[in-house]
């Protein structure tokens, strides 16, 4: 039941599509037919274009995002498991994530130049602080009683953190996480915009101001198909490390 329903969820739209394109009369510039965009994928793919821009984007979200990731989770359970610590940062960390990511594009070029590192660290700025953020309130609300009695039975501060609240907040971080990846994959398309010579965003881009439309449905096709596959390895990792989580939902 559970497959035929998301089956349904993609094909459902694939199928409005093509009747949309078949029988409308839409000029293909503005929605090109599945057809179209099958041909352009063929034909990007025959250059190599496509492989080397999909390569390049990958790399940047892949690095921006780990080393968000590493950073932002144990910044995270610290500041959920210190109240000292939480007070020293949320208000910082909640006022920069108010600031729209690809704000801070010209403060980046400026400090960085062009080339790659620019485009990486708008990821991890766009990425750290709600990662920070999002992980500190799922140690927030581990039950109160779990860390009593292991208080209780003699456990110290480290003890706690390493052995109970870790462990409990696990399925929260790679949600967290899985979350916030969607945004790594919408900032690569605005951090493509500085200089790139290659990627899935200056692609999409450079179609845009020839009115490629076939091309921008490859490009966004292809980031769709990439997100949701790290988003299913996301699930699975869910369900093989935090058994007894999925077993709740």
């Amino acid at each position: 039941m559970t497959w035929g329903l998301m089956t349904a969820s993609l094909l459902v739209p694939l199928v409005l599509w093509w009747l949309v394109t078949t029988f409308g009369t839409l000029d293909p510039k503005f929605l090109p037919s599945p057809a179209n965009v099958i041909a352009a994928f063929q034909r990007l793919w025959s250059t190599g274009d496509l492989q080397k821009d999909t390569v390049a984007s990958l790399w940047r979200v892949g690095v921006g995002f780990f080393f968000a990731a590493l950073i932002s989770i144990p910044v995270g359970v610290l500041m959920g498991s210190f109240a000292s610590i939480r007070a020293l940062l949320e208000p910082l960390f909640g006022l920069v994530r108010y600031m729209p990511a690809p704000a801070f594009i010209p403060l980046l070029i400026l400090y960085l130049g062009i080339g790659e590192e620019p485009k990486i660290m708008l990821i991890f700025i766009g990425v750290f602080f709600f990662n920070s953020l999002m992980v500190m309130d799922t140690v927030k609300f581990v039950p109160k009683e779990l860390i009593e009695a292991t208080y209780m039975l003699g456990g110290n501060r480290l003890q706690t953190l390493l052995q109970v609240i870790a462990p409990y907040v696990v399925p929260g971080i790679i949600d967290a996480c899985r979350i916030n990846l969607a945004a790594a994959w919408q900032l690569v398309i605005v951090s493509e915009l500085i200089a790139a010579t290659e990627g899935l965003g200056r692609r999409i881009s450079v179609a845009g101001r020839f009115l490629r439309t076939d091309e921008i449905f490859v490009g966004l096709i292809v980031i769709g198909v990439i997100g949701l596959a790290f988003d299913l390895l996301f699930q699975y990792a869910l369900r093989v490390s935090c058994r007894w989580a999925s077993q709740k939902r």
